[in-house]
C-alpha cells in the first residue's frame, strides 16, 4: 500500500473543503471495508489516493431519524449493524433491514457504511436493490451546494456513480411507504456470510382495499452493471388481484428483463434462474407482510 495522508475533519464543509482541495488525489474513508482492501490489492479503477479523508467524526453524516410523511433518513457514515438492528426499519423497511443484515460478517456491519456500500457502486450491493424498491433518494453535498438525485439515477456503471470527484454523499432520504405495504428481500450466496450476493432481489408492493396490488416495485442486483429495477415485472403486477399464477409470470418476465454475465460464482444462466425463483419467493413474502400490517 502507498503512503497517504490521514485527514480527520469534525464537520461537513471541512471535509468537503478538504476533499476539493486535493481532487483526484483524495479518497473518502467511511467504514474502509472496500477502499482499504482495494488499495492494499492495488486496484486500477482509480489511482491509489494520496490524501484520506475520514468522515468518522462528520456528525452530519450520522443518525437514523423517521418523521412520517417526511420519510426515513439515513446518514451516509450509518453502519450496516445500526441499519440491519433498527427497531423502525425492521418494522417499517424490512427490506432494507434485511440488505443490511447480510453485509459480510458481523465484524464487517460494523464497520461497513451504508454510504460506503452505494459509493462503491458494486452490481451486488446488497442495500441497494431494497432501496431502489422504496425508491430512495441520495442527498450529496460538494463546493456548490447540496443536491439530490433518485437513487436509481446515482449509479452509472461499476464502481461509478454521479458523484463529482469533490461531492460526498451525505444521506439517503427514503419515503414512507402507503399503508397496506409490504416488502422483502433476499439474495443467493455459496456461502451464508463473507460472500457476495450472486443475484438479490429486492420487492415492495401495496394492496388496494380490494385486495389488488396497488404498486409494485422490483430490483435485481448482480445481474446488470448496476442495480436496476425490473419495470416490466412491476407493470405485471400492478392492478392485479393476488394469484399464484401472477407471482410466476411476474417472476418469469424479471428474469427475462435481467441481463447476467457468466463468471466464476455462476453463469448468466443459473442468474436467470435464480432471478425468478427468488422474485416469485419476495413477491409472495411482501404480499404476506402486507396483508398482515
Amino acid at each position: 500500500m502507498r503512503a497517504f495522508e490521514y485527514h480527520a475533519p469534525t464537520q461537513l464543509d471541512e471535509a468537503v473543503e478538504t476533499l476539493h482541495q486535493h481532487g483526484a488525489a483524495a479518497r473518502a474513508l467511511a467504514g474502509g471495508t472496500d477502499l482499504v482492501v482495494q488499495m492494499k490489492e492495488g486496484a486500477t479503477r482509480f489511482p491509489s489516493p494520496s490524501h484520506l479523508i475520514s468522515l468518522k467524526l462528520v456528525s452530519q453524516l450520522q443518525g437514523i431519524d423517521f418523521g412520517g410523511e417526511d420519510g426515513l433518513r439515513i446518514g451516509a457514515a450509518v453502519t450496516m449493524a445500526e441499519v440491519s438492528e433498527s427497531p423502525l426499519i425492521r418494522q417499517r423497511f424490512p427490506a432494507v433491514a434485511e440488505g443490511a443484515g447480510v453485509v459480510g460478517s458481523f465484524q464487517t456491519m460494523n464497520m461497513a457504511t451504508v454510504g460506503g456500500n452505494l459509493c462503491n457502486a458494486a452490481p451486488s450491493a446488497d442495500i441497494a436493490p431494497p432501496l431502489l424498491v422504496y425508491e430512495a433518494e441520495a442527498v450529496i453535498v460538494g463546493p456548490q451546494g447540496r443536491r439530490s438525485l433518485p437513487l436509481e439515477e446515482f449509479f452509472l456503471g461499476p464502481g461509478h456513480t454521479a458523484l463529482m470527484p469533490d461531492e460526498l454523499l451525505v444521506e439517503v432520504r427514503v419515503p414512507t411507504p402507503s399503508a397496506r405495504s409490504g416488502s422483502a428481500y433476499a439474495r443467493h450466496t455459496p456461502r451464508k456470510q463473507m460472500d457476495i450476493a450472486v443475484v438479490g432481489v429486492g420487492v415492495v408492493l401495496t394492496l388496494s382495499d380490494g385486495g389488488t396490488i396497488e404498486k409494485a416495485r422490483v430490483a435485481l442486483g448482480a445481474v446488470a452493471p448496476t442495480p436496476v429495477r425490473s419495470r416490466a415485472a412491476e407493470a405485471i403486477l400492478e392492478g392485479q388481484a393476488v394469484s399464484e399464477e401472477l407471482f410466476s409470470r411476474a417472476a418469469k418476465v424479471a428474469a427475462s428483463e435481467s441481463k447476467p454475465i457468466s463468471d466464476t460464482r455462476g453463469s448468466a444462466d443459473f442468474r436467470s434462474h435464480l432471478v425468478q425463483v427468488l422474485t416469485e419467493r419476495m413477491i409472495r413474502t411482501a404480499i404476506a407482510r402486507a396483508t398482515n400490517g
